[in-house]
């Protein structure tokens, strides 16, 4: 009786490890549930296309390891807060990202490991394109454009900030298209 309890226990307890782990498969960010959008929280609206047509998907030497993650949401989230501080009461601005290439790749030329690690290389430099639209506060378009971000001298720039956070160069790409080219419009549209 006691040895039935426990294999009972062990059973019950096998098969809430595999319905565990099946709902905690790796999010991809081509997954067919996966957002294309940010809520709205705030004066900054993002969107992306679908990012199985972006450039670090399309041209990755390991399209899985490209595909994991919620890279792109995060993106996209510090697009929301960092371009939402230049903006003045009651404007707004709508973002759509069409491309992202992160930078660094994947070489698996390196042994049975090498597909599984980002390498930095200049070759492999970080590139965002996106759209956008800003608007006054009675909703008038003020000005609208495409923005297309590189930094073919990543390695070379001081003062990222973290040299933890694997979205590093890519937020680096963000905060300088914000303070060269959005702010200075955002200005000029007061």
């Amino acid at each position: 009786m006691n040895r039935s309890r426990l294999t009972t226990a062990t059973l019950l307890l096998a098969c809430a490890l595999a319905a565990g782990s099946a709902t905690a498969a790796p999010r991809t960010v081509t997954a067919p549930d996966a957002p294309r959008a940010l809520q709205a929280d705030g004066p900054v609206s993002v969107k992306w296309t679908d990012p199985a047509q972006f450039t670090e998907l399309r041209q990755t030497t390991n399209r899985f390891e490209a595909e994991r993650g919620d890279w792109v949401q995060q993106i996209a989230r510090y697009i929301q807060t960092t371009a939402a501080k230049p903006l003045q009461p009651g404007q707004t601005l709508d973002v759509t990202v069409t491309d992202i290439k992160r930078a660094g790749d994947y070489e698996p030329w390196h042994g049975p490991r090498g597909s599984d690690i980002r390498v930095m290389r200049d070759i492999y430099p970080p590139r965002i394109s996106l759209q956008y639209t800003l608007k006054d506060a009675s909703g008038r378009i003020v000005n609208e454009g495409e923005a297309k971000l590189s930094d073919s001298g990543y390695l070379h720039n001081i003062g990222v900030r973290s040299d933890t956070d694997p979205l590093r160069y890519e937020k680096r790409l963000i905060d300088d298209w914000v303070k060269k080219q959005l702010a200075p419009q955002v200005t000029a549209a007061r």
